[in-house]
């Protein structure tokens, strides 16, 4: 299996999973079966790859104090605005990076893209104004729809947002893309 499809699996495999016990068992179970999901993803994905990447080991991080959270209060608002934490963290920390001269987002998507300074710096700009959006949008939907609604939102909003605001960013890695150079220099 190729390593984007393992990680994809790997990634999405917990949310999944939290829709699907949700749909069977409600909140807490669903709460429960991701927290389980989640490590099972970081155990697999270590074996895998030896190593734990920041994105999946913080968001791990987040679902089981937040999911702890809500399994020990028995309140769902904790899960809930962990989203919206998330979110709010990647935001911030890349605006805050690029206003410091650091472009994080090199960390995440270097491996795929080779871009020219400008390129990364605007590149960073969009995720952090799209990861704020998102955070705003999560806390709109849980504060003010039911719970059913903010889960499927969750699973089938977001993610289909995700994919369609990456999607809209080719052109611009198309127009930043460093020129390959071949082994002679040229």
């Amino acid at each position: 299996m190729n390593s984007q499809v393992r990680r994809l699996i790997l990634d999405l495999g917990p949310l999944l999973i939290f829709f699907a016990a949700f749909k069977l068992g409600g909140f807490f179970v669903a709460t429960a079966a991701f927290m389980v999901a989640i490590l099972t993803a970081l155990v697999i994905g270590y074996a895998l790859e030896r190593k734990l990447s920041p994105m999946p080991l913080f968001t791990a991080v987040l679902v089981l104090i937040f999911g702890g959270l809500t399994l020990y209060l028995q309140s769902e608002v904790f899960l809930k605005v962990k989203v919206t934490i998330l979110y709010a963290f990647f935001g911030i920390i890349l605006l805050g990076g690029l206003a410091t001269g650091r472009l994080f987002i090199k960390y995440v998507f270097g491996h795929a893209f080779d871009l020219d300074e400008p390129g990364w710096r605007k590149l960073t700009l969009r995720w952090g104004i799209f990861c704020l959006v998102l955070a705003a949008l999560n806390e709109s939907v849980w504060r003010l729809t039911s719970t059913e609604t903010w889960v499927d939102f969750k699973v089938w909003g977001i993610l289909p947002l995700i994919l369609l605001f990456a999607v809209a960013q080719t052109p611009l890695l198309l127009r930043h893309a460093q020129d390959e150079k071949t082994p002679d220099g040229k």
